[in-house]
């Protein structure tokens, strides 16, 4: 295990408002919310491609691509 998962382990805690749990039962509440966390962690995907917003696409005819070929500077 790297640090960075040490760490993100030791980050979690569960604080018991009410009752007197068994640890059967903390033990049985970790494994559902770790199983959950996996399963959504295995499910999270990013778009291949950012959509295009609609500004973006009204906007595409009204300017210019810049032209890199004359330079930055008034005389190149």
């Amino acid at each position: 295990m790297s640090s960075a998962e040490d760490a993100s382990r030791e980050a979690v805690t569960i604080d018991v408002l009410r009752g007197m749990p068994t640890e059967e039962e903390l033990a049985a509440l970790i494994a559902v919310v770790s199983e959950a966390y996996a399963t959504e962690a295995a499910e999270a995907v990013v778009e291949d491609a950012p959509r295009r917003t609609a500004w973006a696409l009204s906007q595409r005819a009204l300017r210019q691509p810049l032209r890199r070929d004359l330079g930055w500077g008034r005389f190149g």
